[in-house]
């Protein structure tokens, strides 16, 4: 694991793409996860206090010991952690917000006792472009090229799959997401540029140390896959501090 910070009390990654964060007998078949390939990296028990899907990459917060493990998780209860993130997206898009409620995301197996008839919940989402592209290859038999958007996206909430749904809301959804992307595009991406990853990528975190009392910010960099789109694109210089 890639540390982007570490203290006597906890420890901060750049998780990798299309990872498990830890065990889950929903993929009895998976044998590599965070949890134990970073426990086994620092020796030491570490305690997650908050997830990242296993598409997504980035900034991926550990405590080390259950006092610490409590206050972090209550920041993000709270809403007291600032996030963004990077993602790549369908269209042209522009800068706003996205106030639109969703329905609980219920798993087949894990959810099946549970209510299918819950409520839809607030979610709100900002978005600001910082680079758009028109690439000459075709993805549909309607245009002639293919148009993309890089985006920041920062929840304000904190729904399961938020910004995924929500950008499949507005008819941008992000690329190469399998479950609530466009399909057609996903293919074009992997066909012309060779990358077939979730484009979205936890890039900034800041919190109060729960123990000091300062602020602390970490940036996660691209990894490499999400670094070939943005050469591709030629995003390679774009502001991704914006």
């Amino acid at each position: 694991m890639q540390i982007l910070y570490q203290d006597a009390c906890m420890v901060i990654i750049n998780k990798p793409a299309n990872m498990l964060v830890h065990r889950s007998w929903l993929d009895k078949h998976e044998t590599c996860f965070v949890v134990q390939t970073l426990r086994n990296q620092i020796n030491q028990h570490v305690y997650p206090v908050h997830r990242l899907d296993r598409p997504t990459s980035g900034v991926l917060v550990f405590a080390l010991d259950s006092q610490t493990a409590g206050l972090l998780a209550k920041q993000f209860e709270n809403h007291h952690i600032q996030k963004s993130y990077l993602a790549v997206v369908r269209g042209i898009i522009g800068t706003g917000r996205i106030d639109y409620a969703l329905k609980p995301r219920l798993d087949k197996i894990a959810d099946k006792f549970s209510n299918p008839n819950k409520a839809s919940k607030s979610a709100i989402t900002d978005y600001q472009v910082l680079a758009t592209t028109q690439q000459p290859f075709i993805s549909c038999r309607r245009f002639d090229s293919s148009r993309y958007s890089l985006v920041c996206l920062t929840p304000i909430t904190g729904r399961k799959h938020q910004l995924r749904r929500h950008m499949k809301h507005i008819f941008h959804p992000i690329v190469g997401d399998t479950t609530y992307g466009d399909k057609v595009q996903n293919r074009a991406v992997l066909a012309h540029i060779g990358v077939k990853r979730l484009l979205l990528h936890a890039h900034q975190l800041q919190f109060c140390h729960p123990l000091y009392d300062e602020m602390i910010r970490i940036v996660a960099p691209l990894d490499t896959a999400f670094c070939q789109v943005m050469t591709a694109f030629g995003w390679s210089d774009v502001d991704l501090m914006a």
